[in-house]
């Protein structure tokens, strides 16, 4: 059987906007939904599907600022989303449902990173909690509009080199760590997509997790200055420095790729980077290319979805 986790041939690279791939698109029947969608990589796929016709709904924790953002774009609503606050997820959906019949695309782009040790909810770690259980519970909450034939997609990040699913410590209980609890949230976002799509593709929803490539956006709110020149991402003067960074427009263009590309018609689960489907990361090394096996094994995605189910009061869902 063949590799699933094999490029494709996509005519895109690294190089290619999220403006270049909706060109000549016609959205104007489809009704997105993204989550950050007034920042950074959220905003610039904002920007593109509205371009291309689509509704967008932005869903932001700062309603105010979201607003501020993403005014002049054409057809866009922003509504108060919380991904840390499960009472905030509810709410959403609640408002969402009774608004919008239909949720064709759900691209699941907010997270946070590297944070300072924070617990919310029931005393959940915060990057976990936010990256990964609040788009769980939403798109869980979501389903009544996302069946049908939706694509949800899912920003992991090449950070998922850094850390499995620490199954005995999900929560760093014992000893926090930033990057890890960072790597950990990304493979949960991975494996969200694997089970996602495997219970979804019954009711013709399939789901794709991706690496959008580095690049400087308020992702990296938290890390001293310091820390990134000593990183190489920055020069002394705190300019860009590492020339493999994207920019926001190329940062985006994987997500807007994992969601309208008709070459990924009939497939889903995959793990995609380049705006390609990524190819298996088997070489210990930390190269940070490709997908490790772990964030893609479907009895690890299952167990997590589990987990996910009984933490968040949302197992019998889907």
């Amino acid at each position: 059987m063949a590799d699933p986790q094999t490029p494709i041939a996509s005519p895109f690279d690294a190089a290619t906007t999220a403006a270049q791939l909706v060109e000549g698109r016609d959205l104007s029947n489809t009704t997105a939904l993204v989550t950050g969608g007034h920042s950074g990589l959220g905003l610039e796929t904002t920007r593109a599907l509205a371009c291309a016709g689509a509704r967008v709904v932005v869903a932001a924790r700062d309603v105010a600022a979201a607003r501020a953002r993403t005014a002049g774009i054409a057809d866009v609503e922003v509504a108060r989303l919380d991904l840390a606050d499960l009472a905030s997820v509810h709410a959403f959906a609640e408002r969402f449902l009774a608004r919008h019949r239909r949720l064709d695309l759900l691209i699941a782009s907010a997270g946070i990173m590297a944070c300072p040790e924070t617990r919310v909810g029931q005393g959940w770690e915060a990057q976990f909690a936010t990256n990964h259980l609040g788009h769980f519970a939403l798109v869980n909450l979501l389903w009544p509009a996302l069946k049908g034939g939706a694509r949800v997609v899912v920003v992991s990040s090449a950070g998922h080199h850094a850390s499995p699913i620490r199954w005995s410590d999900v929560h760093f209980s014992h000893g926090y760590d930033k990057w890890l609890a960072y790597g950990q949230s990304k493979t949960a976002n991975a494996l969200f997509a694997v089970h996602l799509d495997r219970l979804g593709r019954h009711e013709d929803v399939r789901a794709f997790s991706l690496h959008p490539g580095k690049i400087l956006t308020p992702l990296q709110r938290h890390l001293p200055q310091a820390e990134m020149i000593a990183a190489g991402w920055l020069d002394a003067r705190g300019e860009l420095a590492d020339p493999t960074f994207k920019t926001p427009q190329q940062g985006a263009a994987t997500q807007v790729w994992a969601a309208l590309s008709e070459q990924l018609g009939g497939k889903g689960g995959l793990y995609c980077e380049d705006c390609d489907v990524a190819t298996l990361a088997l070489d210990e090394s930390p190269t940070y290319v490709g997908v490790r096996p772990y964030a893609i094994d479907p009895e690890q995605a299952e167990r997590l979805w589990a987990l996910s189910g009984q933490l968040t009061g949302l197992g019998g869902c889907l």
